[in-house]
């Protein structure tokens, strides 16, 4: 069984991380940031901004995409996780679910699909399942990354209410989004990254209140329309 940190710990506590792809590509810069334990947090920034790199960075498999911390370090409890493989941050309770779905019950309709090939799946069904799979390892951290993208609202709706119940039973969760409206909905905090580094960070609901975040991330106008119904993608 993975250890668990102590109450007045972080369950992940990422320090001044920095990045590199190749031998000049910098992807991230001093990024820190914690995730409480049984709290969601998300992280937000467009495409490129560095999100999925430092998913990368917590699961151990930034170096299978030939990148490298070069500076920094980030830990889960009293397990240092910067530098390791895969297989250590799993044995410690983080599991990543990334982009895309990648597969070839908790969601019920995947039982109507038993015999049926993952890749003829709908969209939605194929990132239950990705989400399923990742829930096999009991994890006390669960690392998702762009559950929403190319999902129809309803579809979206019902993602969000999946990440509800995975974090009502405990399970620690870090959200990465473009959909910032249902990020922001579902998590307590949230950081906003910009070619690479923290430009923001702060309560969930206070940051979506700011005019930045509503103007750059939740898509409203100057007379204030659009908001936090989940959909107001970014």
């Amino acid at each position: 069984m993975p250890s668990v940190p102590p109450d007045d710990a972080p369950a992940l506590h990422v320090e001044k991380l920095d990045v590199t792809y190749g031998r000049a590509l910098s992807a991230l810069r001093s990024v820190s940031l914690d995730v409480p334990h049984g709290a969601v947090v998300a992280l937000l920034g467009a495409n490129g901004a560095g999100k999925t790199t430092l998913l990368r960075a917590v699961s151990g498999t930034l170096r299978l995409h030939r990148g490298a911390i070069t500076a920094g370090g980030v830990r889960y409890g009293d397990t240092v996780l910067d530098g390791r493989d895969p297989v250590t941050a799993v044995r410690a309770g983080v599991v990543q679910v990334p982009e895309g779905r990648r597969v070839f019950a908790l969601f019920p309709r995947l039982a109507e699909r038993t015999r049926q090939a993952a890749g003829l799946l709908s969209g939605g069904e194929q990132q239950m399942l990705a989400i399923g799979r990742a829930l096999m390892a009991a994890p006390r951290l669960l690392l998702l990354d762009e559950p929403s993208l190319g999902l129809a609202p309803m579809m979206v709706d019902r993602i969000a209410e999946v990440v509800r119940e995975i974090n009502a039973g405990g399970t620690a969760v870090l959200l990465v989004e473009q959909n910032a409206g249902m990020a922001l909905s579902l998590a307590e905090r949230a950081h906003v990254l910009e070619v690479g580094e923290v430009r923001l960070s702060g309560d969930a609901a206070e940051l979506a209140r700011t005019d930045a975040v509503r103007r750059l991330y939740l898509g409203e106008t100057a007379d204030g329309a659009g908001g936090l119904d989940g959909r107001g993608a970014a």
